[in-house]
């Protein structure tokens, strides 16, 4: 009983949390999301590293959030203000979130790496939609790091571009998610 306790207090010493053993949720605050526009007439790419994760491995439920405003790397300054007030109207909407579950029947305790889908509910702009988001997971004994890449159809979210500017904003943008979560509890 002596050495199971010291084996415990070991563990915990180091900051390595037992994956079968209660840590059950995952977290992030600094995840990077990408995003790419490539128009006919130019391409237009931005980072925000203030993504929000969170992955609960007991019933594989996951979401993720980011403020639409942290996003940076425009190719100027003008582009990024009219980006938050024009098209994306980041005063009134002022994350992209996504709610759901994954959908396959994976333990994610054991450490490894899966090729999921999470089905679930994408916010963005103040529209809500059904979406499915593959995403490759990697379960390590410390921490599970999921990547995911996904299109946004402006069209499905009202987002309007006016006409003098249509050929230098695609109506599909890739979106690129990668955040690594550590035991929250």
């Amino acid at each position: 009983m002596l050495r199971r306790i010291y084996i415990v207090l070991i563990i915990s010493g180091l900051g390595l949390p037992a994956l079968g053993q209660g840590a059950s949720v995952f977290s992030a605050r600094n995840g990077k999301a990408y995003f790419l526009s490539d128009a006919p007439l130019e391409m237009i790419s931005a980072t925000s590293n203030s993504l929000i994760g969170i992955l609960s491995i007991e019933d594989r439920r996951f979401s993720f959030s980011i403020p639409v405003n942290t996003f940076e790397g425009f190719n100027s300054a003008l582009q990024q203000t009219h980006f938050n007030d024009d098209y994306l109207e980041t005063d009134i909407y002022p994350n992209a979130t996504f709610k759901g579950k994954v959908i396959e029947e994976v333990d994610l305790s054991v450490p490894g790496r899966y090729r999921v889908r999470a089905k679930g509910k994408l916010d963005i702009h103040g529209l809500v939609h059904d979406r499915i988001i593959r995403c490759d997971v990697v379960v390590e004994a410390d921490r599970i790091r999921v990547k995911a890449q996904f299109t946004v159809f402006l069209d499905n979210h009202d987002i309007k571009i006016p006409s003098i500017v249509n050929q230098k904003i695609a109506e599909e943008i890739q979106v690129e998610i990668d955040f690594d979560m550590q035991a929250s509890n």
